[in-house]
């Protein structure tokens, strides 16, 4: 929970968004060779695999978890790391874990952060791609609006003054 920042008491929903937002900051792609930026978002996704799960989260917050719940699930959870003995050897073997998951192999990105990034905030983006064109095609309508209501008054005054002329001339 401390690490999504999130209550015992958040709805999945709330523990999705607080993933998404830091799983967005800290991202590898957006935090090239960022150690720490790497680490956090391990510890994230760790997080997230356990509280994103309902049973894996019920099971945690009864202190019934096991290593072998969260494997099954995928990842390794933070919570389980730290209720082993930390030596070196298991530290620089979970680094090397998040390293594989989280570097790059052969110049390529393991990661698609534009595919993450649409997954994740692409209903967001439409929205605010359709609320663009939508101002957009208000000011247009506005400024035709203006345009024809300039040309009536052109009209008017041309009228007036055609007719002013006129009775000057009679």
């Amino acid at each position: 929970y401390d690490t999504l920042k999130v209550s015992p008491g958040a709805t999945q929903s709330q523990i999705k968004t607080a993933y998404y937002k830091q799983s967005f900051v800290y991202h590898p792609d957006k935090n090239p060779g960022d150690e720490e930026a790497n680490r956090r978002f391990s510890e994230i996704s760790e997080a997230y695999t356990v509280l994103g799960s309902i049973s894996l989260r019920r099971k945690y917050d009864r202190g019934l978890l096991s290593g072998s719940d969260v494997q099954g699930a995928g990842r390794p959870s933070s919570k389980e790391a730290a209720g082993r003995p930390a030596g070196p050897p298991q530290q620089q073997q979970q680094h090397l874990h998040r390293a594989r998951r989280f570097s790059q192999a052969g110049g390529k990105a393991m990661f698609d952060f534009d595919a993450f990034y649409r997954a994740h905030y692409g209903e967001q983006l439409q929205r605010e791609r359709d609320m663009k064109a939508r101002r957009q095609r208000v000011q247009e309508q506005q400024e035709e609006s203006l345009k024809r209501w300039r040309q009536g008054k052109m009209m008017e005054m041309t009228a007036a003054m055609l007719l002013a002329m006129a009775g000057l001339l009679i």
